[in-house]
């Protein structure tokens, strides 16, 4: 009888201590997520990063808290907005390009941080190899200098006779001189003069299409960046206004009203990076997570917008072209 009673006081005592345990609230992780331009120019991002979320449990107001910061495409704002997410000390920071990863490096040195994408980390020294990255930094790595010299070799079949190119990049962005270089190597084989030009501020934008009309153009190709990018609209509107064939680094500048686009599934690497914040919730560290690469790339073109400046689009690149916007 008495081993019955402490048998069944154990009993009541474990489920008293299992009750317990179940109302215990579930922690809910805190994760940075750092942005160059607006949050609406990039909302096929964050909701590409969302839903990597959900696929693996995760709940916004749930069990994570997402703390969004953007710089609204003024770049001198990022190392403010990167030290307020480490004040806030968030479980994990984001980055959702080049420009902002070496910033939230910057700002931390233990918050684990996950690069949705970046140019060339291992270049730029923001990791020491792509398999064994080291310090808080790991996530995902666009090639985007590599795919430089096929957006010209694009350019080239679309404008057959094409001899001369302006250039649209911004030069502070992590992997601008590389992107250059590959870009002059292509240049060179293709025997294309290339025209530099700058853009760091909005501002810079119409003076850019005014500069490469004056200097004769007949195409250009743009490098991409967070000024660029929440000026797409704008962008569109001067290519058609200077009849200039423009090529992009990504599908917002074509839906936007750009003409093509060649490059990396960016949508799909924000995505991948929401396994990258999943594994270091649940304990791994980032020097211990290989850095991955791209695996889909896509080629969009607008037939709307080159009916706009009177080009037409050989049969033979449209036909590989992964969507056509009519």
């Amino acid at each position: 009888m008495k081993k019955a009673g402490i048998l069944s006081i154990l009993f009541v005592l474990l489920a008293v201590a299992v009750a317990a345990e179940a109302q215990q609230p579930a922690k809910v992780s805190r994760i940075g997520y750092l942005a160059g331009g607006s949050l609406s120019s990039i909302s096929n991002r964050t909701e590409a990063f969302r839903q990597g979320l959900r696929e693996l449990g995760y709940v916004e107001g749930k069990n994570i808290v997402i703390e969004w910061r953007s710089a609204e495409g003024k770049l001198d704002r990022l190392p403010a907005l990167a030290a307020e997410l480490v004040r806030l000390k968030v479980d994990v920071i984001v980055s959702s390009a080049a420009s902002q990863t070496p910033v939230a490096k910057e700002a931390t040195k233990t918050i684990p941080i996950v690069m949705a994408q970046d140019n060339d980390p291992v270049a730029t020294g923001i990791v020491a190899s792509l398999a064994r990255p080291g310090g808080n930094i790991t996530g995902l790595a666009a090639l985007t200098p590599e795919l430089s010299g096929k957006r010209l070799e694009l350019l080239k079949e679309v404008v057959p006779k094409l001899s001369r190119v302006a250039v649209l990049g911004t030069s502070t962005i992590p992997g601008y001189t590389l992107s250059l270089k590959e870009t002059e190597r292509a240049a060179g084989a293709f025997e294309v003069k290339l025209q530099y030009l700058d853009i760091l501020d909005p501002r810079d934008i119409e003076n850019a299409f005014g500069a490469a009309s004056k200097g004769r153009a007949e195409a250009v190709l743009a490098l991409g960046g967070p000024v660029l990018l929440t000026q797409r609209t704008q962008v569109a509107d001067l290519a058609v206004k200077n009849r200039l064939p423009v090529i992009h680094p990504r599908p917002e500048f074509v839906e936007a009203g750009g003409l093509m686009t060649y490059g990396v599934d960016i949508a799909d690497l924000h995505r991948r990076a929401a396994t990258y914040v999943d594994k270091i919730l649940k304990g791994a560290k980032p020097a211990d997570l290989p850095v991955e690469q791209p695996t889909k790339f896509e080629l969009i073109i607008n037939l709307k917008a080159a009916k706009q400046i009177g080009l037409t689009i050989p049969p033979n690149v449209l036909v590989r072209a992964d969507r056509v916007i009519k």
